[in-house]
């Protein structure tokens, strides 16, 4: 790929920031590839946050909103992909705090009974419902959450 200018970097991001939200580290990473300096980099980035075309803690809000409702993640799941787009530990505990527990807890009983309706028999074999543990594990739910909701279906299965 060929290199881009900074200033045609900046009015690239500027256009991208303005369709989407984006965190500091997809811009960083961005400009990486497209073989700005860091220096120059880090000067478009803070002229991004300034202007306010990034503002992690909006693109954290609005991440967590979409992978939790529309994508059916946990917390846990979340939590890892905003830290592996550079978003801060700080501001990923208050955004995952701001979500209300019993919208996510439905979430889970949803996804939970969304996998047992394809497998009925799958909540009554010890096998089975370890399955089903690792399954909601796997989509970043909290164990302790995950075992609870899965009591509550094999009890409300009986």
């Amino acid at each position: 790929m060929k290199t881009v200018s900074a200033k045609d970097a900046l009015v690239r991001l500027e256009t991208l920031c303005a369709r989407s939200e984006q965190s500091t580290g997809e811009a960083r990473e961005k400009l990486r590839r497209w073989g700005i300096c860091s220096g120059d980099a880090e000067k478009i980035i803070d002229s991004l946050v300034d202007r306010r075309f990034i503002d992690n803690e909006r693109f954290a809000r609005a991440f967590a909103r979409d992978k939790i409702r529309f994508s059916k993640w946990g917390r846990i799941k979340v939590s890892q992909k905003l830290r592996e787009k550079g978003v801060g530990r700080d501001t990923i505990a208050d955004t995952l705090d701001e979500f209300d527990e019993e919208e996510y807890k439905t979430i889970l009983a949803d996804v939970l009974a969304s996998r047992v309706r394809r497998d009925p028999g799958q909540i009554e074999s010890y096998e089975g419902r370890t399955a089903l543990f690792r399954f909601l594990l796997s989509r970043g739910f909290e164990s302790q959450l995950a075992a609870a909701a899965i009591r509550a279906a094999k009890a409300g299965n009986e």
